[in-house]
């Protein structure tokens, strides 16, 4: 490798949408947060360590038993999940915090006794959900 001796045109992605390729044997539903495993494929989001939490899925996937035959569309941005329920409920003091995965359409304010990936920041909270950033 070498360093430049002349000017270079650098190809741009906007960055707001990605197209990972999906785990084998796995369906990723329209509007499902959506992870990528330590394999470093997609996966829909779940109670696991090993996961990084990406946005949400802007279609829904059925991929087959090939790891990576198809890919899903994934966009990064503020989006409203179900908030969890008894102790790990998310309330508006906790804007601003980490929040956690618990499935695909869920995040939780703890990480479950260490048995949790991050989701993103808490963005906002309503009677409807709670708004996770992933910029």
């Amino acid at each position: 490798m070498m360093a430049l001796t002349a000017p270079r045109s650098s190809v741009e992605r906007s960055g707001d949408l990605r197209e990972p390729p999906v785990a084998a044997n796995t369906t990723i539903y329209q509007g499902a947060l959506v992870c990528i495993a330590a394999s470093g494929y997609a996966v829909p989001g779940s109670t696991a360590t090993t996961l990084k939490a990406i946005g949400r899925a802007e279609r829904t996937v059925v991929n087959g038993a090939t790891a990576g035959a198809e890919r899903v569309q994934v966009k990064r941005g503020i989006f409203r999940f179900k908030n969890s329920t008894a102790g790990d409920a998310i309330a508006l003091t906790d804007v601003g915090a980490d929040c956690y995965v618990v499935d695909d359409e869920t995040v939780a304010k703890t990480n479950g006794t260490n048995t949790r990936s991050v989701a993103g920041k808490i963005f906002d909270v309503d009677a409807q959900g709670v708004w996770v950033d992933f910029r």
